[in-house]
């Protein structure tokens, strides 16, 4: 058995930047680890998913932008984001690097 680190990775980040790794592929989705960077979302560009997400912020901080509001994100924080609901990335820590865990999928809204 292979251990790994999820705060460990091979690919060191500049400013503005931002880097998605594949984790674990499930039935209807998946589970992805972000790491970013002083990100953003590029100026008008709108995420507009065809499934769920569930995503937390595990280091660092963030603020996702809705079409009507703004919710920041700490560590420890996490937020349901339903299939088509438009949002961007508008802000995350460069030091820490903010990391995210997602779950991409057909999410039961209640559970979360």
């Amino acid at each position: 058995m292979e251990k790994k680190s999820f705060f460990k990775f091979s690919h060191p980040l500049d400013e503005n930047s931002e880097f998605f790794e594949n984790l674990i592929d499930i039935k209807h989705g998946y589970v992805e680890r972000i790491v970013s960077k002083a990100h953003s979302s590029p100026d008008g560009f709108w995420y507009n998913q065809e499934n769920d997400e569930w995503v937390i912020v595990l280091q660092g901080d963030a603020t996702i932008q809705f079409e009507e509001e703004s919710v920041e994100l700490q560590k420890g924080d996490y937020i349901f984001i339903p299939a088509h609901k438009k949002h961007r990335v508008s802000y995350t820590s460069s030091e820490p690097e903010c990391i995210w865990l997602a779950i991409h999928g057909k999410i039961n809204k209640n559970y979360v």
